[in-house]
């Protein structure tokens, strides 16, 4: 099996603002993909030299950085336990370590998950999703969702528990600030995320979540402490707040119900609070969408069924900017 790398090659690309709905017309700032043939960003080439990010007293090479099927990227192993083989090296070609795109501490990226604090239990209901094909993604070609998939396939059942195991012990953490503004920076596919534009300048934000990293360059290490700004439109932690907590009316079911107290997870239900506010933007469409499937999506058909987008954009801006 061979994963493309999910380390950023630039690549700018022109996001068009959309409010609809419809299966043909996914909110492609959502699921960032490099259009084909787009103008590449010049990257400084690898001097060799050790890099360093902040708060952290290791030093990586550029090399040591795509490192996935040796010891891969840490720079605050101070912050967890003893990763297990699964989450430390992986097993190529078949299975990439889980702490390379998700990092040792769990935190995720907007690509892919926060998986720190989860239920053993519903993260094994995830992997066996992806393995059946229960959740291929609303937009195909978006790398995250296809390598996923692939290392599902080929995970043993005993990689999974200990995955599951670690990652469900570790102290959610958020390093999301969510800002509402009428204008978001210039943005341009990194790899498979937003970032700004290279020669700056604003654009109205329309019906978005623009999330970046406010240091790319920091993200690009893989440094678990990133900090990312996600601009969302004027008035969504209100109406946010409004579909969480009381369903607005009928329009949605209450959140607290099965997600708990503050949205920090109940049982096997997962955990809202403090999330990308674009992953959480993609399950909700994809629920809708018809492309997340399976048992533990079954309640959450009828929650999404009614709203809007500008409905999904203020719910995953309201649960986003909560303390996990």
């Amino acid at each position: 099996m061979k994963i493309p790398s999910p380390l950023c090659s630039l690549a700018v690309l022109t996001l068009a603002s959309t409010a609809t709905l419809a299966a043909a017309d996914v909110p492609i700032w959502a699921y960032p993909v490099a259009a084909p043939g787009a103008s590449a960003i010049p990257v400084a080439p690898d001097d060799g030299r050790p890099k360093r990010v902040p708060d952290s007293t290791v030093a990586l090479t550029r090399e040591q950085l795509k490192a996935h099927a040796s010891e891969i990227p840490d720079w605050h192993p101070e912050e967890h336990p003893a990763m297990p083989d699964i989450v430390r090296k992986g097993r190529e070609p078949q299975v990439w370590a889980c702490g390379y795109c998700h990092l040792p501490t769990g935190v995720g990226r907007p690509e892919n998950a926060s998986l720190a604090g989860l239920p053993v239990n519903y993260i094994k209901q995830q992997m066996l999703a992806f393995k059946n094909g229960e959740r291929p993604g609303s937009e195909p070609k978006r790398g995250p969702q296809n390598n996923m998939i692939l290392v599902a396939k080929a995970a043993s059942e005993a990689e999974v528990e200990a995955a599951a195991i670690y990652f469900a012990a570790l102290k959610p953490q958020t390093f999301v600030k969510v800002v509402e503004s009428a204008t978001a920076p210039k943005s341009v596919v990194a790899g498979t995320i937003l970032a700004r534009a290279p020669g700056g300048g604003t654009e109205p934000l329309g019906h978005r979540i623009i999330e970046v990293p406010d240091e790319l360059e920091r993200f690009e290490d893989r440094d678990s402490r990133t900090p990312y700004i996600a601009y969302v439109p004027p008035g969504s932690l209100k109406r946010g707040a409004d579909l969480v907590n009381t369903g607005s009316g009928g329009k949605t079911q209450v959140c607290v119900t099965c997600h708990g107290p503050e949205m920090k997870g109940l049982l096997d239900v997962p955990r809202l609070a403090g999330r990308s506010p674009s992953y959480l933007l993609r399950q909700l469409y994809d629920v809708q969408q018809g492309t997340r499937t399976g048992p533990s999506t079954l309640l959450m058909k009828a929650v999404v069924a009614n709203l809007t987008l500008d409905d999904m954009i203020a719910i995953s801006a309201y649960l986003a900017s909560r303390d996990p």
